[in-house]
């Protein structure tokens, strides 16, 4: 947060201190209406400045663990995180002040001209403040790198967060809302000409939990801005042009969002699977492929890749509910099973998918996805992380204001 907006909530907070009576004790100092002590301007600074202010140094409390060795009670916190439940450790966490923190300093809903550079400032501090929510930077923590292998990551893993069910539930809620915001702007600066998109790429195997991510982290957004394709078998109109053809069709517009669920990424794995073309056509087309992406990097379109790790057993448990559910049996297919069958041979495939196309420009993300809120919050962070840098501006109005406000005037 910079010093200005820094000084601006110790204004706020002192203001609040001033609106009360107080009482002077016998010490001389003013004491709130219970008798609490006021703090001195130089320790509420103290709390916005890092400690330096008059060498106040800000306090910190640290949740005390009662009745249990403090080995064994981060055990059980952690256990706790990955059923989904928040415990007392969880709601003093990290997490839970952060996202506390976002709650009472996120204010984007200012109106007004002179409002629209403070609306975004306060959309980058709120935002930064989420991704502190984090161990570590999202795009650094999981982005496919040399020597990762998909095989080998723990599908009911929780990579850098540190809280529970309900934390991820609220950090997507509070994600979702800065979503809308910059989903706006960017769709803004299209209608004014502005060529920017961007294109999210959903990829996993079935049951990993593509559409419910669609739901849950765009739930806030305008559907004016945004697109969603999911991509089966190619037909025969598809199979009668370039693999790429139906791909470009499906493409964002100018200041949109499109959500590809599956992608032009089938069209190398599933023939590298089932051998339905011949080695040296699937294997040309990385290079295309690239060269694809490239093309849409250059003309203003951010490529966010995703694929969601989910294990065999949580898969089954997935497949077996759907069985379960006469609600459930159009999202399962006979043909699921078969590629259930070949799971290692899919994450292979995937694995070379992975080594040949992830960039620097547009990298692959390996997101575990057992516990959906958990892929649900990686994503919006993810996206909401990639939709803030574009760093874009609200549009300046192209039409004489002072005449279209004469004109309204004099109606």
């Amino acid at each position: 947060m910079s010093n200005s907006a820094d000084r601006t909530h110790l204004g706020e907070e002192w203001a609040g201190w001033s609106k009360h009576k107080h009482d002077a004790g016998k010490d001389g100092k003013k004491k709130d209406k219970k008798g609490k002590a006021r703090p001195t301007e130089a320790a509420v600074a103290a709390r916005y400045d890092g400690g330096d202010a008059a060498g106040v140094q800000p306090t910190r409390e640290t949740p005390k663990s009662k009745g249990m060795p403090k080995e064994t009670k981060a055990m059980k916190d952690t256990k706790d995180a990955k059923d989904g439940k928040d415990s007392k450790a969880s709601k003093d966490s990290k997490v839970a002040k952060t996202l506390d923190s976002v709650e009472r300093a996120a204010d984007i809903d200012g109106t007004g001209l002179s409002e629209m550079q403070r609306r975004l400032q306060r959309a980058a501090e709120s935002s930064g403040k989420l991704s502190d929510v984090w161990d570590e930077p999202v795009e650094d923590l999981l982005r496919f790198r040399p020597g990762m292998r998909v095989a080998d990551i723990d599908g009911a893993s929780l990579p850098g967060f540190g809280g529970g069910k309900g934390d991820a539930e609220r950090f997507i809620e509070l994600s979702s809302s800065q979503i809308a915001f910059y989903q706006e702007l960017l769709y803004a600066n299209g209608v004014d000409g502005g060529k920017r998109r961007m294109l999210v790429v959903l990829q996993g195997m079935d049951a990993s939990g593509k559409g419910g991510i669609v739901r849950h982290v765009f739930h806030q957004g305008n559907p004016m801005g945004i697109g969603y394709h999911g991509f089966g078998k190619p037909t025969e109109e598809e199979l009668a042009h370039d693999y790429l053809w139906r791909i470009r069709r499906e493409l964002p517009k100018n200041g949109w969002i499109k959500v590809f669920d599956r992608s032009h990424y089938e069209d190398i794995v599933m023939p590298h699977v089932y051998g339905t073309y011949p080695e040296s056509v699937w294997r040309a087309r990385y290079d295309e492929i690239n060269e694809f992406e490239n093309g849409l990097l250059d003309d203003g379109c951010s490529i966010i890749k995703i694929f969601l790790v989910v294990s065999r057993d949580c898969q089954k448990k997935h497949f077996l509910g759907r069985l379960d559910d006469p609600c459930k049996y159009w999202k399962f297919d006979p043909s699921d099973l078969d590629a259930r069958a070949r799971w290692d041979d899919y994450m292979d495939a995937w694995q070379e998918v992975f080594e040949k196309t992830s960039t620097r420009r547009a990298p692959w993300y390996l997101v575990p996805a057992d516990h959906r809120w958990y892929s649900r919050a990686v994503v919006s962070e993810l996206l909401r992380v990639g939709l803030r840098d574009m760093g874009l501006n609200w549009p300046p109005a192209h039409f004489d204001m002072t005449e279209a406000r004469r004109r309204l005037r004099e109606e």
